[in-house]
């Protein structure tokens, strides 16, 4: 089984450049950052995390490509992606600029980790009407895979339209893209229809979801899609159960801290798990 590594990089922790470099020196198979992009001050969704309070670090992220470029330059083997990025509060032409150029400079290790966000208020920041996001995120990727593969992509939806276009530079190949989120008819077609995986965030309710994932691959003509458990605290009864079910690959969560804090993590982790 490979392990993956995702940190919520801020300014304030150990920078993601170094992690990808300690992460691959170690033996992990990847490594994922999040992404948002302002967190409102003021804001009537709920923390995702049952907090009180949001952490900080929500409102400290990264841009991930900006931090996944720099992992790029330090490293050779270790695949680096999102996890996840949201594609509904991004403009679509631009982003798939920016992936096909960060995939070209990793030499083909980018993966795309996309979901449809929580903060409703961040949401609105970038004008995305918030019952109609999961629509706009599969649009915004639909428009970006034609940019990626078409010589001349054009499209025309709901949210995005453009004329025949020519845009370089090409990503070196399929750029994988995963859907993270809870299991569902909605995701599960999406996934079907334009993912190449999905990757849960922890593990409850995936040995019932198999299924219901399979039959939706089935009934679009396609082979059943990896699944990625991402953000995972490891113990070896967990691991196995994962690969009990077939999983291949599991993205272990680190905290977001200093390099005091998350190297001595990853020694215990490459120790025990690797």
């Amino acid at each position: 089984m490979r392990l993956g590594i995702t940190m919520f990089a801020t300014d304030r922790t150990m920078e993601p450049h170094a992690l990808a470099r300690e992460a691959e020196a170690r033996g992990f198979s990847s490594l994922y950052v999040p992404e948002h992009t302002h967190v409102p001050v003021s804001r009537k969704t709920a923390p995702p995390t049952g907090a009180e309070t949001l952490p900080e670090e929500y409102a400290r992220t990264l841009d991930p490509f900006v931090a996944l470029a720099a992992a790029a330059m330090v490293t050779e083997r270790i695949r680096l992606g999102t996890g996840v990025l949201l594609p509904a509060q991004r403009e679509p032409i631009v982003t798939a600029k920016a992936v096909a150029t960060l995939d070209r400079l990793a030499g083909g290790r980018f993966t795309l980790g996309v979901g449809y966000g929580w903060n409703a208020e961040e949401g609105a920041g970038h004008g995305v009407p918030w019952k109609r996001r999961r629509a706009m995120a599969r649009e915004h990727v639909l428009a970006m895979r034609a940019l990626w593969t078409r010589d001349e992509a054009s499209f025309k939806g709901e949210f995005v339209a453009f004329e025949a276009s020519w845009s370089w530079p090409k990503p070196t190949g399929r750029v994988p893209v995963l859907l993270g989120g809870a299991p569902g008819p909605t995701l599960f077609a999406h996934i079907a229809e334009y993912g190449d995986g999905w990757m849960p965030i922890g593990g409850a309710g995936i040995r019932e979801a198999l299924p219901v994932l399979r039959r939706a691959c089935e009934d679009a003509g396609r082979a059943m899609v990896p699944v990625v458990p991402f953000g995972t605290v490891p113990t070896r009864g967990k691991l196995g159960y994962y690969a009990s079910l077939g999983i291949e690959e599991v993205v272990l969560r680190v905290p977001a801290d200093g390099r005091d804090v998350v190297l001595p993590l990853l020694d215990d982790y490459a120790s025990a798990y690797l």
